[in-house]
């Protein structure tokens, strides 16, 4: 009989996150999609793109942020950039990302699909202004290898304070910050290797593991490495398809747990009704949702998976 018991406590531990409780959208007032999450001091910070009620396609013109202290009651804390504060950006505020460096807040942003933006503040929620009043990086620059949209940065600032800024789409381009975060110089790393790489790609440490994870095939998959730059080794997914046939993510740690932040497109389904020929554009309006992930002892993340709630 103890047996018995060890075995169906085993088997508990491995598949509860698989089959766990559905997980609704945290944000309702808007829709929103590709969040990055922060913490900046007690203080989680989510800084997602934004896409219209009305979206046909992905042509979002600003950026909110929000913010938790307790992971239950969050507040929008209000626009925090828009288009039409770039004057060299004309279109697509795709997913954005945000760190923070000596009192200054870095947010990167992609436009027009070949630029990366930076603008800065003194505050998380901004205001943010245009850093350089031009790109930081584009798609067209020397030792830029990308064969389609230059999009998703994520920055990362190591432990011994060198910053990195990863970007790219089927290709990952890793390139060295200089201390002043808006600018770069020598090599670009550039990484063609990793297994079903698209985009969306985050970085992030634990416990002396660098963990590049990243989306293909609506799936958000991880590699592994002792080093930013790699070379990494492949793990395979944390997070099957969703909904919304695209999906973007970050993983952070808040108050001694780990969370990964996601999209889906269960708010729209949950407002638009079956017949409704609305329902064909669900995946162009999404819904930010959150997870927290176990590590097991190897380091290895233990995959989760969604389940859309009922409304």
């Amino acid at each position: 009989m103890q047996y018995l018991y060890f075995f169906i406590t085993l088997f508990g531990f491995f598949i509860s996150p698989m089959f766990c409780s559905a997980q609704a959208p945290i944000f309702t007032d808007f829709f929103t999609a590709d969040p990055s999450a922060r913490v900046f001091k007690d203080t989680l910070y989510v800084y997602p793109s934004h896409d219209r009620d009305s979206a046909r396609w992905w042509d979002m013109e600003d950026y909110y942020v929000y913010r938790t202290t307790d992971l239950k009651h969050w507040e929008n804390a209000g626009k925090i950039l828009s288009l039409s504060d770039i004057d060299w950006a004309e279109k697509y505020a795709w997913a954005p990302d945000c760190i923070e460096k000596d009192g200054q807040y870095y947010f990167y942003f992609p436009t027009d699909q070949k630029h990366i933006g930076v603008a800065v503040a003194d505050h998380p929620t901004g205001p943010f202004k245009d850093a350089l009043q031009r790109p930081l990086l584009s798609i067209s620059d020397p030792g830029v290898i990308c064969d389609r949209d230059f999009i998703d940065p994520c920055p990362f600032i190591d432990k011994d304070g060198q910053a990195y800024l990863f970007v790219g789409q089927n290709t990952l381009n890793i390139l060295e910050l200089n201390p002043d975060m808006v600018s770069h110089e020598g090599k670009i790393h550039i990484i063609d290797n990793l297994p079903d790489f698209f985009e969306a790609v985050w970085m992030h440490e634990r416990q002396g593991i660098y963990y590049l994870s990243y989306s293909g095939h609506g799936k958000i998959y991880y590699a592994t490495a002792d080093h930013p730059t790699g070379p990494f080794t492949f793990k395979g997914p944390i997070l099957g398809e969703v909904n919304s046939g695209t999906n973007h993510h970050s993983i952070v740690e808040f108050k001694g747990n780990w969370y990964m932040f996601y999209h889906t497109s269960d708010l729209a389904l949950s407002k638009i009704p079956a017949d409704d020929p609305e329902q064909q554009y669900v995946q162009w309006r999404r819904s930010v949702c959150m997870q927290q992930i176990k590590y097991l002892d190897n380091g290895d993340i233990q995959p989760i998976n969604h389940m859309t709630p009922k409304f």
